[in-house]
């Protein structure tokens, strides 16, 4: 994709002209700076050298890394492990912001107090990302969003039975979908887009506009993911199916049927030659990608299982149990949690990014309509999004995007700022 047609698509805002001092905030490291707006940065500076080379990868739908890059960590991680730490101790101190609550007479346009307001007068916190659009157009939750590689295309997906078609030059609806029935999830791999529906998947070549359906799952498909040059489902009644594309005939075959899940299967990622599936059982399951046999099952949450992605040698998983647990191999090889991460409310998706200064963040949605942003491996807090009802998918984008999906049916475009910003 041509990143300047995005640029101009999207209406992309320029280097900040903040010139706040190239400087750590001291108060901010011991957790107790009360200014507001602060001279000196709330964040760590970059490193001279990255930690590793490579970028984020744009072709899997929730992880960082290619199905290769995920390996098994070093066994000595219990005594070198740096979750939740900041330059090795203590928890870095919050963002000092207004009450954390958008104005709704902000919202509306009309509130009178302006800068004086106690209120957010932004959908975002934290000076990192800045909102660069809205796209209106859906009458439900969107749950799925892709933009595939090569196109000039952003497909949206949503409850309310339709995926839409936006136009990346113009940022106008190209085109709406009737599919009769709810989107419970997207994927782009290559030229082909699929779409999981209640019993059937649809794929479609971007390419060649083929068009077919894969028949075979019962009930709402809620994940959809590639590996091992197949196709994996996660299906309301617990059974993860895989289908292998036939070029001779064009289409995609049945190869495989999982099963293990008691209930939905709701997420699915690939990484280190294994699946990872997480379900409604509140439980994640282990899968070798060559025998296609569940090798581990993970029973530390105590509610359904959200979403899973891989970073560097890691598994990271979220639930509605309030946890995001982090998973490394032991020296048996089998996976344990590592660190866990409380919040105070429900979460519902996980994203992996890497900011402009190619840091790792992890973009957390919750139930009570609002995302995190977190660096990694600390889990500093860099920031918030708001929105009216809880996000549903997040999906990167090229050259620094990110798109959010949410219950009122808007996805909104955002970019992350060269250089953060004091947020009003």
């Amino acid at each position: 994709m041509d990143l300047d047609g995005n640029k101009r698509v999207f209406q992309r805002l320029g280097h900040s002209s903040d010139n706040r001092n190239q400087k750590v905030c001291f108060n901010w490291r011991a957790g107790k700076c009360d200014r507001y707006p602060c001279p000196y940065l709330h964040r760590e500076l970059p490193q001279p050298q990255p930690a590793r080379n490579g970028t984020a990868s744009s072709k899997r739908p929730h992880g960082f890394a290619e199905d290769q890059q995920t390996a098994r960590r070093n066994p000595n991680f219990g005594s070198s492990s740096s979750w939740g730490r900041v330059n090795g101790g203590g928890v870095g101190g919050r963002i000092v912001k207004k009450t954390e609550k958008v104005c709704n007479y902000w919202v509306q346009g009309n509130c009178t107090y302006g800068e004086r307001c106690r209120y957010l007068h932004s959908w975002c916190t934290g000076g990192c990302f800045s909102l660069l659009t809205q796209l209106e157009g859906h009458q439900e939750a969107v749950t799925g969003i892709v933009i595939p590689s090569g196109s000039d295309k952003l497909y949206t997906g949503s409850k309310d039975k339709t995926v839409r078609v936006w136009d990346c030059q113009s940022g106008q609806c190209a085109g709406v979908i009737n599919l009769g029935g709810e989107v419970g999830c997207m994927l782009s791999e290559g030229p082909w887009v699929f779409v999981g529906l209640p019993n059937v998947v649809k794929a479609w070549n971007i390419q060649t506009a083929t068009d077919l359906s894969l028949s075979g799952p019962v009930g709402q498909v809620y994940a959809l993911v590639v590996g091992n040059d197949l196709l994996y489902s996660g299906t309301q009644d617990g059974t993860i199916l895989a289908w292998r594309f036939n070029a001779a005939s064009n289409s995609f075959d049945p190869a495989a049927t999982l099963k293990g899940h008691t209930l939905a299967v709701v997420t699915l990622v690939v990484g280190a030659n294994r699946l990872y599936s997480g379900s409604m059982d509140h439980s994640i399951r282990v899968w070798s990608l060559e025998s296609l046999q569940c090798l581990q099952t993970l029973s530390e949450h105590t509610s359904v299982v959200m979403s899973v992605l891989c970073w560097d040698q890691f598994l990271l998983s979220c639930s509605l149990d309030k946890t995001i647990r982090v998973w490394a191999a032991a020296e048996s090889g089998n996976l344990e949690v590592t660190y866990t991460h409380n919040e105070e409310h429900g979460l519902l998706t996980l994203c992996g990014m890497h900011d402009s200064e190619a840091k790792p963040v992890l973009l957390c949605s919750c139930n009570d309509n609002c995302v995190r942003a977190y660096d990694l491996p600390s889990f500093s807090e860099r920031g918030k999004i708001f929105s009216k009802l809880e996000v549903r998918s997040i999906q990167i984008g090229p050259g620094g995007l990110f798109f959010s999906g949410d219950g009122t049916g808007k996805v909104r475009v955002w970019n992350w700022l060269v250089e953060p910003i004091a947020t009003a």
